[in-house]
């Protein structure tokens, strides 16, 4: 089966505590969208779900703007096929507060929010509806054996994973360490890589080795 188009998403998602404040996290949505770039250079089609971020439309993509991990997950559900690739380079919120309050929520210090988990989009995709699945892992310890963990957890194809800490700061531009795994145990690394590059390297690994 050929694989020629690529649903990938981008960015952060917002999970609202009221009308004015929201739970996120410190993707830029970068990531995203150089693969996105890569891929329309290459010729796939391209579907890209992006959260909130500040980056420009990219000529020949279809766009989907997206806001909570709900959202993302209704949207990557409808843009499915049997012969797509879903690669979530996404960072979507593990939490999300049970009841948004209707009206901002006046003297917010000493308040306690209570969270409850999000669903797991890349868990809900099942095989029988998209073709390939590439994930991505942030870790802050046990990259590998937390990464893998991940892999066979979510019935991944591949995964993209590194680390957080002072020497490795994962956000935004700038090299960065990334481990690739494969279902095969196979584990690649690249050092001091841009995310251009990076995304490079995973289109190569989808040609050649996945897809």
């Amino acid at each position: 089966m050929k694989i020629r188009h690529l649903i990938i998403t981008a960015g952060p998602t917002y999970e609202p505590i009221d009308p004015i404040r929201v739970i996120t996290n410190r993707s830029t949505g970068l990531m995203g969208y150089e693969i996105a770039l890569e891929a329309v250079r290459r010729g796939y089609h391209v579907t890209l779900i992006k959260g909130p971020c500040g980056i420009k439309p990219i000529a020949g993509v279809e766009t989907i703007g997206v806001e909570s991990a709900a959202d993302m997950e209704k949207a990557i559900k409808k843009s499915a096929k049997k012969n797509s690739c879903l690669i979530m380079a996404a960072a979507v919120s593990d939490y999300k507060v049970k009841a948004k309050a209707r009206k901002k929520i006046k003297g917010f210090s000493g308040i306690t929010l209570h969270l409850v988990r999000n669903k797991d989009i890349l868990a809900s995709v099942k095989k029988a509806d998209i073709g390939k699945k590439i994930g991505f892992a942030l870790e802050t310890e046990n990259l590998i054996e937390n990464a893998r963990k991940k892999l066979i957890e979510k019935g991944l194809d591949l995964i993209v994973a590194n680390k957080s800490g002072k020497k490795n700061v994962p956000f935004g531009s700038g090299r960065k360490d990334f481990v690739f795994l494969e279902r095969s145990t196979a584990v690649r690394y690249y050092r001091k890589a841009t995310k251009k590059q990076v995304a490079s390297a995973l289109l190569d690994t989808l040609k050649n080795r996945v897809l």
